[in-house]
């Protein structure tokens, strides 16, 4: 049998600390709850018990020191329960009825609870305590509240006895920062502002002198001529987090902006609040010139290309890689060994704007941008208000690349990152797949065109949602001209492209795709194609042979096509009609306005020459 307890302990820095306290009858759990703050609650069902554990912040799992049987049930039952509901958080371990335990027993804690926390890495910190004698019990809420506020796992692997990979990527950044003079060392000036930032009170000269003696004592290479370097500030951390001052190493990093999982906190990124959903957002022209200045700066062997070491250097203050997956990966132009172009760096930073503009902007102040946040990303006016005004100012387009399986999609999308036709690249997509590059057009102005793959299973499913058009700048129909079956299946696309935009308010430019020119067309192909633009009234298609290297200015006839916002939307059958009937419904209205004006009017003349006429009378 099981029970649980749950204690909310308060904290400067929350409302409050949600302990919940577990193990078997038996253990402690009640003696523990009323010595330490006089709350309790009985037990209660499973149910109840597993609702607790996960809405915990911490949780102290209770063993009885002189019932071996019940630290088994905890290594058994208990720490695999917590894993089995997800139960993420700080664990530490009781062993409760100290006073009982027998005296003659010469296993310490550290030697019972060591391998127990190298398999269970969740376990922050093992105690024991007795209620009955009031031993140390105070010390574990204590630590229950510590592991909470301060919590060791994000900052230091017990294991490896190391700084974790992101702690050193928050800690490195944060060293850049204070470094003003960029010299790679902390001068003591420097350091004694960064004490002042931190924790609000500066070092005395002896103070500074003693940290780098300690610093130089154990760590050579953490101190120079110039100050304390790079691998003197992360030893110091290590040390403080060793001799248990996690306090320290926290104050430093939420003074800096960081959350409990070393990213910089939601509400020191300001990102604009779109007002609609045809709305966008991009980088802007300072943001831009910025990336451009970093590229330069770690572009090492000015070759013009990143390597992946040196892509790895610019990002290792930040605390992920962030194009390391999905969509991001595979999405901009690269050479054969892997290497990133001035284009592909800025195309990818362009798409992750696009796409999730919060990273966009924590990632930019990762490496180094230290102008206003606010200034970084620019909201770009509603594309309803650009099809009015015939114009448009963004500098990144969006294309959604429909069309059957087969039809060619993937192929253009590989044409757009400068790879060149290979069979192997044909293959069905399963998923979302993006590509981005900047379009270079003579005497007009370069832009960044982002290919969005739909796969032909998903378009129902996306369109079920009404605004999925919104963000489209253009829809692109990709069919095999040699194969009637792709034709029809593409132009049906279309039709329900078009269709979805009259109904949702999101209408966008549509163009046709003759794809894999090189083959022989079906017969009636061209009549067919011709046919359906001519009803729908858009351009006639676009015949393009990736494999044999004619590409037609794809890309720039798309690019040109998204600057017209107003033209090249399909209008169906339906939508005419609607159309028809709302302009019949306007010229009524106007004419019963104009009507009603008019009877006012003489209305009004009547009145003025009926008061003259008694007047003279």
């Amino acid at each position: 049998m099981s029970g649980g307890f749950t204690g909310n302990f308060s904290s400067s820095r929350r409302n409050g600390i949600r302990v919940v306290v577990a193990g078997d009858r038996g253990t402690g759990k009640s003696s523990l709850i009323v010595a330490a703050a006089t709350e309790s609650f009985s037990d209660n069902s499973r149910t109840k018990r597993n609702e607790e554990l996960k809405r915990a912040d911490a949780v102290v799992l209770t063993y009885a020191c002189d019932q071996p049987m019940t630290l088994t049930r905890l290594c058994n039952y208990w720490l695999p329960e917590l894993r089995q509901l997800e139960v993420k958080v700080p664990v530490i371990v009781v062993g409760c009825k100290l006073d009982l335990r027998d005296e003659r027993e010469p296993i310490s804690i550290e030697q019972l609870m060591s391998p127990i926390m190298q398999e269970f890495r969740e376990i922050e910190t093992c105690i024991e305590c007795s209620a009955a004698t009031l031993i140390q019990v105070p010390e574990v809420f204590y630590y229950a509240q510590r592991a909470v506020l301060h919590p060791t796992t994000p900052l230091f692997d017990q294991e490896k006895q190391t700084l974790q990979p992101r702690c050193i990527s928050a800690l490195r950044r944060i060293f850049i920062l204070c470094d003003h003079d960029m010299d790679g060392a902390l001068s003591d000036a420097e350091l004694n502002e960064f004490q002042i930032k931190c924790f609000n009170a500066p070092l005395q000269p002896a103070e500074i002198v003693g940290v780098k003696r300690v610093v130089q004592e154990k760590q050579p290479g953490g101190v120079n001529q110039l100050g304390l370097t790079l691998t003197g500030f992360l030893f110091l951390h290590a040390l403080f987090i060793e001799k248990g001052r996690l306090e320290t190493t926290w104050a430093v990093l939420r003074k800096f902006g960081y959350d409990d999982d070393l990213k910089l906190r939601d509400d020191i990124l300001p990102v604009p609040s779109k007002h609609a959903p045809d709305q966008t957002m991009e980088l802007t022209s300072e943001a831009v010139e910025f990336l451009k200045g970093i590229f330069r700066l770690f572009d090492t062997d000015n070759d013009g290309n990143l390597k992946p070491s040196e892509l790895d250097e610019l990002f290792c203050t930040a605390p992920d890689r962030p194009w390391n997956e999905a969509p991001y990966e595979d999405a901009a132009e690269r050479t054969a060994l892997g290497n990133l172009s001035l284009n592909g760096f800025l195309s990818e930073w362009a798409l992750m704007t696009l796409l999730d503009p919060v990273r966009s902007l924590a990632n930019l102040m990762y490496i180094g941008y230290s102008g206003d946040p606010a200034s970084v990303l620019h909201v770009n006016r509603r594309r309803i208000k650009d099809r009015k005004v015939q114009s448009t100012e963004r500098n990144v387009f969006q294309c959604f690349v429909f069309g059957p399986k087969s039809a060619g999609k993937s192929t253009i999308l590989n044409s757009l990152l400068e790879r060149p036709f290979s069979k192997s690249h044909i293959t069905a997509p399963t998923s979302e797949r993006f590509a981005v590059n900047v379009v270079n057009r003579v005497g007009q102005g370069n832009k960044t065109l982002i290919l969005r793959e739909i796969p032909e299973d998903g378009v129902k499913k996306f369109l079920t949602n009404k605004e999925f058009l919104a963000p489209c700048d253009v829809a692109i129909f990709v069919y095999d001209s040699s194969d009637e079956y792709s034709s029809k299946k593409s132009q049906e696309l279309l039709v329900e492209v078009a269709r979805q935009g009259e109904e949702s308010g999101y209408g966008v430019p549509c163009l046709l795709i003759a794809a894999k020119d090189d083959l022989d067309p079906y017969p009636m192909a061209i009549q067919d194609s011709m046919k359906i633009c001519r009803e729908l009234g858009i351009e006639a298609p676009i015949s393009v042979s990736v494999k044999s290297g004619f590409l037609n200015n794809i890309f720039t006839r798309i690019v040109d096509v998204a600057e017209k916002p107003h033209l090249n939307i399909p209008e169906t059958e339906n939508g005419r009609n609607r159309k028809y009937h709302q302009q019949l419904i306007s010229r009524s209205l106007m004419c019963m306005s104009v009507g009603a004006a008019a009877a006012v009017f003489g209305l009004a003349i009547y009145r003025v020459y009926a008061a003259r006429k008694n007047t003279s009378s």
